[in-house]
């Protein structure tokens, strides 16, 4: 019997293979839609996946501010930070998030709403902070990443 057929590949940084997908976000519920998110950055649709190498592809995220919420989500949710300095706790609702991603300072492609969704769903280490920077989010049906020719793909057949 030929046992070196039967040896397990461990893929490495250098074996990954990258890919830019598209997300449209036209209606979609913005927690569901992170959590789609979130498992292609890591790599977990994959064959190759490893829990400890940056096996993910680059999405895109277009339209996002038609993402929506259910109820009284937008102002009704609290998500809260801390400065590290006595009293520095701070309030942000959603809809505080989503306007910064309207302000002309902020970098294009940054959504602090998507941001802060789809990081508490990464592993809370360097492996997760470097997979949250292939993340590209977009208020509007264009994107500069044309270049890179991104798939489109819909998120309701990725499970």
């Amino acid at each position: 019997m030929d046992t070196i057929s039967y040896r397990t590949s461990m893929p490495n940084a250098q074996s990954i293979n990258h890919e830019w997908v598209v997300i449209d976000a036209t209606d979609q519920p913005l927690g569901r839609l992170c959590s789609v998110v979130a498992l292609i950055l890591r790599g977990k649709n994959k064959p190759t996946f490893s829990p400890f190498v940056e096996c993910g592809d680059n999405v895109i995220i277009v339209n996002a501010d038609k993402v929506r919420l259910t109820g009284n989500k937008w102002d009704g949710r609290e998500y809260l930070r801390y400065t590290g300095y006595p009293g520095g706790q701070r309030v942000s609702t959603p809809a505080t998030l989503q306007a910064k991603s309207f302000n002309k300072h902020m970098k294009a492609g940054i959504n602090p709403l998507f941001i802060k969704v789809v990081k508490g769903m990464l592993p809370k280490n360097r492996l997760g902070r470097k997979i949250i920077e292939n993340m590209h989010v977009y208020n509007g049906p264009e994107h500069p990443h044309a270049a890179q020719n991104p798939k489109v793909i819909d998120i309701n057949t990725i499970k």
